[in-house]
This record gives C-alpha cells, sequence and structure tokens, in this order.
C-alpha cells in the first residue's frame, strides 16, 4: 500500500435521538483517539440549516478540539469564505494559531454550504462566490507580514503562519490554488465528477509560491471499516439514507443503520455517483478499495470522513483504517 498522511475529515455528526453536545464530546473523544492513532490532521466543516451536522461555528468547535488534544494539526474543512469577512475569518484563526501554535489549518471554499433561504439569512450576497479569488488574496494579505503605515491590520492575524489551503470539487478551485501556489483539497467524498480533470489541471498549472514550492493535494475519501464486510455495509445504510433525505429536501439527524434499503432505481444512480470514492468492509476490503484510490490519485495525503451512527462503531472504523495504513 502507498504510504501516505493520513487526516480525519469530521462534520460533527448529530444522530437521531441526539443533540449538538453529544456531538461535540463525540468529536473530541474521536479526535484523541484520532492523535494516538497517528492521523496527521482532524478538519471541521462548515454547514448551516443541517439538523445533522453541529460544526457551523467552524472556529469554535476548532477551539473546544484543539484545546482537548495535543500535537493533532486543527483544521476547517472548511471555511465558506464567501459567508464570511476575509478579515474576520484572519482574526478568529489568528487567534486559533495563537493559543495553539503550530497547529492550525485554514481551508477555504466558495459554497455557501447550505442551501438558499440559510444563505440569505447569513447574509450572503448572490453573487458572493463570484469574489471568492478576491476574497481569498484578501485573506492571504491579512496573514501577511505588517506593512508600514498599515491602517487595518488582522489582531492577532498579521505575521503568524497558518497554511491557508483552497478546497473544491471543479477545476474553478484548481485552477485557483495553482495560481496562487496553495495547497489544494478536493471533495471527492461527496463529488468525485470531475477529480482526475481537477488534479490534472492543478499539478499541470502549479505556480510555486514562497510557503508552497511544490504542488500538495489531499483527497477526501469516504472509509467504513467494521470486522467483517456484512457489518460494514449495514453501518453505510445511514449514510445511504442521509444522502438520499437530502436529496429530497429533507436534511434530518443521522440514522441508525438498518438490515437493507429498498432502494429505487434512480436513488442507486444518485449513491453510485456521489460515493463512488469509498472503501466500506472489512480490513482485507479496505486495504484493497484505499489502495486503489491512492495508486489511481497519487496524492500526498487523505483526508477520510466515517459517517456512522454508533459512536463505537466509528472509532472502530477509524482504528481499523489505521492499522491497514501501518500495514
Amino acid at each position: 500500500m502507498r504510504k501516505v498522511p493520513l487526516s480525519v475529515l469530521d462534520l460533527a455528526p448529530v444522530v437521531e435521538g441526539g443533540d449538538a453536545a453529544q456531538a461535540f464530546r463525540n468529536s473530541l473523544d474521536l479526535a484523541q483517539h484520532a492523535e494516538a492513532w497517528g492521523y496527521q490532521r482532524y478538519w471541521l466543516a462548515e454547514h448551516h440549516n443541517m439538523p445533522g451536522i453541529a460544526s457551523a461555528a467552524t472556529s469554535v468547535v476548532m477551539g473546544f478540539i484543539a484545546q482537548g488534544t495535543r500535537t493533532i494539526r486543527v483544521g476547517a474543512g472548511g471555511v465558506m469564505l464567501p459567508n464570511h469577512s476575509p478579515l474576520v475569518i484572519a482574526e478568529q484563526f489568528g487567534t486559533l494559531a495563537s493559543l495553539y501554535p503550530g497547529r492550525i489549518d485554514l481551508g477555504v471554499g466558495r459554497a455557501p454550504g447550505t442551501d438558499g433561504l440559510t444563505s440569505r439569512a447569513l447574509r450572503r450576497d448572490a453573487s458572493a462566490a463570484d469574489t471568492f479569488p478576491d476574497d481569498v488574496q484578501e485573506l492571504l494579505y491579512w496573514f501577511s507580514a505588517e506593512e508600514p503605515g498599515q491602517k487595518v491590520r488582522a489582531v492577532p492575524g498579521a505575521g503568524l503562519d497558518v497554511p491557508v489551503w483552497v478546497l473544491g470539487s471543479s477545476l474553478f478551485g484548481a485552477s485557483l490554488a495553482a495560481a496562487l501556489g496553495l495547497p489544494y483539497a478536493f471533495a471527492s467524498h461527496f463529488a468525485p465528477a470531475a477529480l482526475d480533470e481537477a488534479l490534472a489541471l492543478y499539478r499541470a498549472r502549479y505556480q510555486p509560491s514562497s510557503a508552497n514550492p511544490k504542488p500538495h493535494v489531499m483527497v477526501a475519501f469516504n472509509v467504513i471499516a467494521a470486522d467483517s464486510d456484512a457489518e460494514a455495509q449495514r453501518l453505510f445504510t445511514s449514510v445511504q439514507r442521509g444522502f438520499i433525505n437530502l436529496r429530497r429536501g429533507m436534511p434530518g439527524k443521522l440514522q441508525p443503520p438498518v438490515d437493507a434499503l429498498d432502494l429505487a432505481p434512480a436513488d442507486v444512480a444518485l449513491l453510485d455517483s456521489m460515493l463512488v470514492c469509498r472503501a466500506v468492509g472489512a480490513p482485507a476490503t479496505v486495504r484493497e478499495k484505499v489502495d486503489a484510490f491512492l495508486e489511481r490519485t497519487q496524492p500526498d495525503e487523505l483526508i477520510v470522513t466515517s459517517q456512522v451512527f454508533d459512536h463505537a462503531a466509528r472509532l472502530r472504523s477509524f482504528e481499523l483504517l489505521a492499522e491497514v495504513m501501518r500495514k
């Protein structure tokens, strides 16, 4: 198996019958275990008006995770930058980097992370995504060293080493990351259609920067590992139910697994297209699927999400994956 650093992408799942407080406690517990198992990063994602995702206030949750861990890098995967002022994000992440030096990452994306009505409630202009390249460059400016006579600065933030990543699932993000000389993370865990083309474009057009002399790619992947293929497939039904409900406009909390799903052909096609980048099974099955994905994409890092209803089973999934990667 090709060896690459392994990281966690956490959506802070709120399970049916649970609440956000429990989701945060579970996330911290997972982060502490992931640190012990050798995972490199622990990233959280910004979503709004999603009953099953508790990490809307991403920087706040990051502080909670960083406070409870010692060495693992903690990051946003990511902050949806058009929802925010770049200066405010620089201040938030400058604060985190001051409290937890050398451990904070900032991944930024241009999607709203929610529906149109909620976007308006966030005071997000419909054209905000159009200024994403300018917003990223403004963010980089706030993190740069303070200039003589500078009237406005990020305090804290200016001059701090906060790595900025561009997140994406299209050629747009790949082009921007390449032009700015930034590391790139691709959301292949739910939007894999442009994966190969985006990675090729990013590597071909990459413009070296002082912070990042070479292109650096991280790809996202779904993994649910269990002691048997049958048990992993059963756990995976929670993910399948969630995606189908989301596409039907009925997002909800993460539902418990079921022994079998009665799926319409349209549902099967949807799941096959969105969740094709996955390894679901016993360790041998996971090893085979992960290895094939790494050979295909040749990434510098792999970040994994594992949406499992039962917390103990979720921990076991990440533990088995770490064992697979070590071997």
